[in-house]
């Protein structure tokens, strides 16, 4: 018997599950498919014969997981109905070209109206912002579980100056990732607005700078230099989303505020981090930053041990 997965908790497995069956109730697949004869299937299957050129039974198997002989019973009633036709393939002569004959289109053509209606319907109770939150949801979703493709370039971050907009979304971020991960409440949420604030209003270009992370066009991350003295940078606000996590970006983040203070001639980098921030106090060490004073506290919601962190220049 396969084990679970180490890295799918039971709760993430449920929540999979429970969203499968909402959303397989809410497009109607559980009912006769776009009101006809026809399963999902098979209309995935006209789907890919309508849109697709010089297609072949396994090349379509493939695309959509079918097994073979599935496959070949569904076609085969196609067939008989009239709505494909095949010729040799020119590529390989042991393979059959499969294409939609005018029957074929007029019988998906109604499917594929009806399918649009349907998710017209879906959206059209949403306003225009829900609506646009909805589809980039989904096409997270898409994105998180599309493997990538065989030589494909990883994913780079793009790290841009801050915009309007952006500083809000800094401490956003804060508030959501603290309060879902370790439980802080809105004091520390009132504690970053407090910190991003003061970034902008005393803001000297000359010492001090901040980063806005953006992968594939969203903000996933951010980084800020404060000055704190002639001499003396301080590290503030790094932050990820869940979602930019694993690509060593808040390395990367914290490797340019180093880079950024060393070219700006201040002689050392200091920051305030906690005990339980385990991935972050690891970047910083690995950097060379020592810990230079702890004590427990208690504060957010939370028993705490407050760190103060120093890196020579």
């Amino acid at each position: 018997m396969d084990q679970p997965l180490a890295n799918a908790p039971a709760d993430a497995i449920k929540a999979v599950r429970r969203f499968n069956r909402f959303f397989t109730r809410r497009i109607g697949v559980l009912d006769p498919y776009l009101g006809s004869d026809l399963s999902l299937t098979d209309v995935r299957v006209l789907y890919e014969l309508a849109h697709r050129q010089d297609l072949v039974a396994s090349e379509l198997a493939r695309e959509l997981g079918l097994d073979g002989g599935y496959l070949s019973r569904i076609l085969r009633r196609f067939e008989n109905a009239g709505w494909i036709s095949r010729s040799p393939s020119a590529k390989d002569a042991r393979q059959s070209v499969l294409t939609l004959t005018p029957a074929g289109h007029e019988a998906f053509a109604p499917l594929q109206q009806r399918s649009r209606d349907e998710a017209a319907a879906l959206l059209a109770p949403l306003p225009a912002p829900r609506q646009a939150e909805l589809v980039q949801a989904m096409e997270r979703i898409e994105a998180l579980l599309q493997p990538a493709a065989p030589g494909a370039a990883p994913r780079v971050a793009v790290l841009r100056d801050p915009m309007p907009g952006d500083i809000g979304w800094v401490v956003q971020q804060h508030g959501e990732i603290y309060a879902r991960e370790y439980g802080w409440d809105m004091r520390f949420e009132a504690l970053v607005a407090d910190i991003a604030a003061q970034f902008v209003r005393k803001f000297q270009p000359e010492w001090e700078k901040c980063w806005i992370a953006e992968l594939d066009g969203e903000r996933v991350g951010a980084i800020f230099v404060v000055r704190k003295s002639a001499t003396t940078a301080k590290l503030r606000m790094l932050i990820l989303s869940p979602k930019a996590r694993g690509m060593g970006l808040g390395a990367r983040l914290t490797d340019e505020c180093i880079a950024f203070a060393r070219a700006k001639g201040y002689k050392k980098m200091v920051l305030w981090t906690n005990s339980c921030l385990t991935t972050a106090r690891s970047i910083y060490a690995k950097r060379g930053f020592v810990l230079d004073k702890s004590e427990p506290y208690e504060d957010f919601g939370q028993q705490l041990v407050s760190e103060t962190w120093s890196l020579k220049l």
